[in-house]
């Protein structure tokens, strides 16, 4: 488990470029927060197809998924300082990957 996992989590995301569009969620834990990223693309996933039953995906379909998302940003707790530390996509589709890896053992 990456260092801070349990530190409290905003993902900020914007679907589209339409303002309308941006939101957040509030998660206790990262694990949570990729647990809900990766939910939201198994959703968008049934939406497109929904005549099939049991759809399978590959994680680089997965990241291919949140790099069409118009903004994804994680705000991360530091307890230790009080604040919340940004992290960039890359940075979550890092953190999801090593999800799935902890998942797969």
């Amino acid at each position: 488990m990456p260092k801070n996992a349990n530190q409290h989590t905003l993902i900020l995301v914007q679907y589209t470029p339409a303002y309308e569009t941006r939101g957040y969620m509030d998660f206790p834990n990262q694990s949570a927060a990729m647990d809900a990223l990766i939910k939201m693309y198994e959703t968008k996933l049934r939406e497109l197809n929904p005549q099939i039953k049991h759809i399978t995906y590959d994680v680089s379909d997965l990241l291919k998924f949140l790099d069409t998302l118009t903004d994804l940003v994680a705000m991360v707790c530091d307890n230790a300082v009080g604040k919340y530390d940004p992290r960039d996509r890359n940075w979550i589709k890092d953190r999801i990957v090593q999800h799935l890896r902890g998942q797969a053992k």
